[in-house]
């Protein structure tokens, strides 16, 4: 029995970002390997010619390799916070149909999946919560799903392709919420420069009817600019095509690897880290 997926519903927002990273899958096999959206792609009834027909085309491509980079990243500091903290609290925020916790699982964590109900009820029939997981319907902006959150262990938060729908103020205003109810936890998240948020905005945030791009959240010097919004804060920053990885694979042509280091270098790509310092 296949899970019927309509054109032009919520839901279909939510399995093109899944198609991505099957695809990513196949392009870039030794790069990367998203096992839960091979499977989850088979179970879908839903119409793909027009993303199969996309997926030939070079940007689309590129497209992919940023996908699979992206989620390398932010699993690989998910699992370095891990190390240090095998009990922690592994938070995956705005998730949509992303299983990176479950593939970071080490056996003694306990994952959380957060992001709006329609979003989670779709999650729960596609990907229940297995053990030491929770599906949790929620707006991330309302602090409220604070208290859902054992971090007695720890805590490691991570978002990704999230923060470009929020306003600076907004962001801001959810990371000192964090850092005073979750001191010595760390946020992981992909960011970029005004540039490249004002293309994404062109594409993804058309639907959105958005006039004031320019008040979305946007980085260029990370340590800098976050930095100076609370002193607790410890901010880093790597680019995300080329900060963990070379990309010196056979699948990665050289001219997707120059588009990487433009992308990282000219448009600021890049994954943030924030550890969160004691309480004041």
């Amino acid at each position: 029995m296949k899970y019927k997926i309509e054109k032009n519903s919520v839901q279909e927002t939510l399995i093109l970002p899944l198609y991505s990273r099957k695809l990513c899958s196949e392009l870039y096999p030794n790069l990367y390997r998203d096992e839960t959206a091979v499977h989850l792609i088979d179970q879908i009834d839903y119409d793909f010619s027009e993303a199969e027909k996309n997926s030939r085309s070079l940007m689309q491509r590129f497209g992919a390799l940023e996908v699979a980079m992206r989620q390398n990243d932010l699993a690989f500091e998910v699992q370095a916070y891990l190390k240090n903290h095998p009990k922690a609290a592994v938070v995956n925020l705005g998730c949509g149909l992303d299983n990176t916790g479950k593939a970071c699982d080490n056996g003694s964590c306990k994952i959380y999946n957060l992001d709006f109900p329609d979003v989670i009820a779709l999650r729960q029939q596609l990907l229940p919560a297995g053990e030491r997981e929770q599906n949790i319907p929620c707006d991330l902006k309302d602090p409220a799903w604070f208290d859902k959150i054992d971090a007695t262990g720890g805590a490691v938060f991570f978002a990704s392709g999230v923060f470009y729908y929020f306003l600076t103020e907004q962001v801001r205003a959810l990371v000192q919420g964090m850092a005073n109810a979750f001191p010595g936890g760390v946020l992981v998240f992909d960011a970029a420069n005004r540039t490249a948020v004002k293309m994404i905005a062109k594409t993804w945030l058309r639907t959105a009817k958005i006039k004031d791009v320019g008040a979305y959240f946007a980085v260029s010097d990370a340590p800098k600019e976050i930095g100076k919004w609370d002193s607790r804060l410890r901010v880093s920053s790597r680019g995300y095509m080329l900060g963990y990885n070379d990309l010196k694979d056979p699948s990665v042509s050289g001219f997707f690897r120059f588009l990487a280091k433009v992308g990282d270098n000219g448009m600021k790509m890049q994954i943030v880290k924030i550890g969160f310092g004691d309480r004041q």
